[in-house]
Order: structure tokens, then C-alpha cells, then sequence
């Protein structure tokens, strides 16, 4: 039985994946169970924080957002065995049950967008009816479904387009987005049209893509420039605000301090593999886990799923998705 594991060079910059043999699993412990693999979601790894945890190893395995026969779920991080596999074993408490009309493509490739946005927007912003919220790039996977949260909490959402295909996909919403701001040109100042649709107050949430810490003239990538500036950030985020970044090299100046201070805002960093870290909250995780799956199967989460992929082009997709090519959910159908 192969699996698909990654291999990190030794400058730690290149990665490979490769398909190996696995060992027959181990006789099955308390609270463990055999998981037959239906469909397994394809996400970047994030191989900086793996070896922050101390968890470098030869090959590691890859594929973590998993749908079977007859419970689906995210594997831990420390898991020993790949998604990409027909059959994995996994402890109970990283398991939910997949409502009947919730396909396997759709649990699997939901899952950890939807982890990600409950995180975001209930437990580090605290999201409810009325508030504002700006969600940037909203047209990828992970905005699509912090979007439909939002919406689904009461929120006035407003988002930023990357492109003319994101922004004609982002103006079709239902219910509809308060304001698209178009960043394809690099014309456009969000901070200027967040202030403008909120009548000068700003916004109430804050969930970014990225920021750009230094000026135009000094970011070399191209790809980078379409970020706001944090200074644009901190800017639009009104009085009491929550700026939810992914952006794990943030860098505050004392400046930006003071003005976060004086408007009372808060700062929060989103990082959804916290929940994998401590058993303290393993509760919380739980009901987050039962909870995506509820709204994927009530239509309130509609994901952007790309065709299922077979196992055989795992491997190149995999290499395209850590390269961050590519808008809609990969997912490898079994």
C-alpha cells in the first residue's frame, strides 16, 4: 500500500514529493480506528513551523484533510501516516461524522477552510450581526468560506479581488458583497474605499491574506505588491477593531503600537494548527469540526472545489498547490 510522503532538501527550500511503500499498519490501539480514505483534501505545508516543532524527519507524510467510510477529519500534525493513502489510522478525537448528503470531496476539501474561519471569526474577532468585516481575497478557497460565515453570522462583508475573474466571481455572491475592491491595477486604495463604505468609522474585522511590511519601491515580488501595507491595515480597522493576520512575520513599529492602542484594536495571529497543539482544547475542536460539517450539509458553506483529482496525479498537484498555483480546492478522490 503507497502512500505520499515530502522530502525537504537540505537547504530547506526545495521540496519533492515521492510515492512510497508503507509498512501494514499496527494493530489497531484503544480509541484509535482504521479510517478507509475516500477523498483527501491538498493544502500547502507549512514547513517552517514543522521544524519550529521540532518535527523534521527523512519523509513526512503529506495530506491531513481526510473524508471516509464512515468518519472524516484532520489528521494531527504529528501524524505518522499520509492522507494519500486507502487506509489510515487515527485517533477518535480528531473525527466527526460526515452528514449523508455532504459528499466525500465536499467534507474533505470544506474542512480545514472551515476550521480556519471559525477560528478567525468566532473565537479570535468574536463575529456577530452587525459588524463589519473586511476579508481579503475572498475569492480563494479560505475567503470563499470565511465569506459565507460572515454572511451566515449577520456580518456586512466587504472583500478585495485580485483579478477580474475574482472580482466577477466575488460581485456574484448571494447575498451580495457590500463592496468588491478591485487591488488587480495596484491603483486602488483599500484603506480609502474601507473608510468611504463604513462613513469614516472603519471596519469592525480585519482578516488578511498577507500585509506588505515594507513600501512598494522595496518589495522585489510582484505578487507581494498587491498586499496593503500594514500601515493601510491599521489605517481602515475602526475603533475596537480585531486585525486578524496571517502574516507570521509581522513586524510593529512602535507608531503602529500607539495608533492600535488609541483606537483600542487588537491584533491576532491565525494560526488553525493550535487546536492540534494542546488537548486542553480538544472540546472546542470538536464542536468546530460538527459544526462545518452542519453548515456544509445545510448549504450554508458552498466551497470552490476544483474536479476531483485521481491518486496517480497526486504528486503533481501537490507540487502546484505548494507553490500556491491555483484558485479552487484540489481534492483527490479514491
Amino acid at each position: 500500500m503507497k502512500g505520499l510522503y515530502f522530502q525537504q532538501s537540505s537547504t530547506d527550500e526545495e521540496i519533492t514529493f515521492v510515492f512510497q511503500e508503507r509498512e501494514n499498519l499496527p494493530v489497531t490501539e484503544d480509541n484509535f480506528v482504521k479510517l478507509q480514505v475516500k477523498a483527501c483534501a491538498l493544502s500547502q505545508i507549512n514547513t517552517k513551523l514543522l521544524a519550529e516543532m521540532k518535527m523534521k524527519k527523512d519523509f513526512f507524510p503529506v495530506g491531513r484533510e481526510i473524508a471516509g467510510i464512515v468518519l472524516d477529519g484532520i489528521l494531527p500534525l504529528d501524524s505518522e501516516d499520509p492522507g494519500f493513502c486507502e487506509v489510515v489510522r487515527v485517533h477518535e478525537h480528531y473525527l466527526v461524522h460526515k452528514p449523508e448528503k455532504v459528499t466525500w470531496t465536499e467534507a474533505a476539501g470544506t474542512i480545514r477552510d472551515g476550521v480556519r474561519a471559525y477560528t478567525a471569526l468566532h473565537y479570535l474577532s468574536h463575529l456577530s450581526a452587525g459588524k463589519s468585516v473586511l476579508i481579503m481575497d475572498g475569492a480563494s478557497a479560505f475567503g470563499t468560506i470565511a465569506i459565507q460565515l460572515a454572511h451566515h453570522r449577520g456580518a456586512k462583508v466587504i472583500s478585495t479581488a485580485c483579478s477580474l475573474e475574482d472580482k466577477q466571481c466575488l460581485e456574484r455572491f448571494r447575498p451580495p458583497i457590500a463592496r468588491v475592491i478591485d487591488v488587480s491595477n495596484g491603483k486602488v486604495h483599500v484603506a480609502e474605499s474601507c473608510l468611504e463604505e463604513t462613513g469614516g468609522l472603519g471596519v469592525d474585522i480585519v482578516l488578511d491574506a498577507g500585509v506588505r511590511l515594507y513600501s512598494k519601491d522595496d518589495e522585489p515580488d510582484v505578487k507581494l505588491q498587491l498586499l496593503p501595507h500594514k500601515h493601510d491595515i491599521i489605517t481602515l480597522l475602526g475603533v475596537g477593531g480585531h486585525w486578524i493576520t496571517t502574516e507570521e512575520n509581522l513586524q510593529l513599529d512602535p507608531p503602529d503600537s500607539h495608533c492600535l492602542f488609541l483606537k483600542g484594536a487588537t491584533v491576532a495571529f491565525l494560526n488553525d494548527e493550535v487546536w492540534n497543539l494542546s488537548n486542553v482544547q480538544q472540546g472546542k475542536y470538536l464542536c468546530i469540526l460538527k459544526d462545518v460539517m452542519e453548515k456544509l450539509s445545510a448549504g450554508v458553506f458552498r466551497p470552490q472545489l476544483d474536479e476531483p483529482i485521481p491518486l496517480y496525479e497526486a504528486k503533481v498537484s501537490m507540487e502546484a498547490v505548494q507553490k500556491n498555483q491555483g484558485r479552487k480546492k484540489q481534492v483527490v478522490q479514491f
